[in-house]
């Protein structure tokens, strides 16, 4: 899946991916000659997360029928709110293991203090509202993980 659209001269990338997410390339896409900053967050596979201390693996299933368009209106959003320059965001479907990339979200603008703030919004905004569902998988069992 991808898609791109530039409402208000913001150009947004919003992509859900099956293979490994290319930061690096990521950064690429937000790059421009009037960006005096660029954000990057970069969500993670983890071992442990609440409760549990051994984590082995994560399964991430999107409802593709929506997820991008969803995620492209809190990009829109946050273009609205926050002077921009670019935003692009992949979000990872399948099996992770441990340290694999789940989410990238870059951002450019001409002041650091915009892509901060976008970028923090972009990520909870994606985590509360996209339907994307975690599963956590450890030695014992698996279970759906519900919420942000």
């Amino acid at each position: 899946m991808n898609s791109t659209s530039q409402p208000d001269s913001v150009r947004i990338s919003v992509e859900i991916v099956s293979d490994d997410i290319d930061v690096a390339a990521l950064v690429d896409e937000v790059a421009d000659h009037r960006a005096g900053a660029i954000d990057l967050f970069v969500g993670t596979v983890r071992d442990h997360s609440e409760g549990r201390e051994s984590v082995t693996h994560l399964e991430y299933e999107a409802y593709e029928e929506e997820v991008e368009d969803v995620i492209r209106e809190i990009a829109i959003e946050a273009s609205e709110n926050w002077d921009l320059i670019a935003i692009s965001i992949r979000h990872r479907t399948g099996t992770l293991r441990l340290g694999g990339i789940a989410v990238a979200v870059a951002v450019s603008a001409g002041h650091r203090t915009e892509v901060f703030d976008a970028c923090r919004y972009l990520i909870d905004e994606l985590k509360a509202r996209a339907p994307i569902w975690k599963k956590e998988h450890w030695a014992e069992g698996a279970e759906w993980v519900l919420g942000p």
